[in-house]
């Protein structure tokens, strides 16, 4: 039911990411049972919406796929400063396709784990410097946390 329900909001009736579904689903999930009730679906209507104005903005040659400097544009937007070394990465992370670019559902899982990983990161770095020191078993909590 999930994912059909996502091909829907998504407009295009292409199957979603099953793990971008479970990671919305969570976040409106507020009874915790594994699925949205019509008031929560309300709220996945519009964060879905959102998203898709977002990538709508960046996906510049209207390929419903944004490629690397896409979403370096997206993510410098939304303030990360980041290599084009680790957009390399993050375009193998999550391009399920194999084609150099990213499709919707995987843009937002891309944000919705880069986001997780900050705050995070940021909860450890008290000083605000963007370096923190960590044990090992410190960070694979952290990274565990989020994936």
């Amino acid at each position: 039911m999930n994912e059909e329900l996502f091909r829907l909001v998504s407009g295009t009736w292409t199957p979603f990411n099953p793990v971008t579904v479970r990671s919305i689903i969570s976040m409106f999930d507020r009874e915790y049972k594994g699925g949205v009730n019509f008031a929560e679906f309300t709220g996945v209507w519009k964060y879905i919406t959102d998203w898709q104005n977002i990538f709508r903005t960046y996906d510049r040659d209207n390929s419903g796929l944004i490629d690397k400097n896409e979403l370096k544009q997206a993510l410098t937007g939304f303030g990360y400063r980041l290599t084009d070394q680790f957009y390399e990465i993050l375009i193998r992370k999550f391009d399920r396709q194999r084609r150099g670019q990213v499709a919707f559902d995987d843009f937002i899982q891309c944000c919705i784990v880069l986001q997780k990983l900050t705050d995070v990161f940021r909860r450890q770095d008290t000083d605000q410097d963007g370096w923190i020191q960590v044990s090992y078993e410190q960070y694979l909590s952290m990274v565990f946390s989020v994936i």
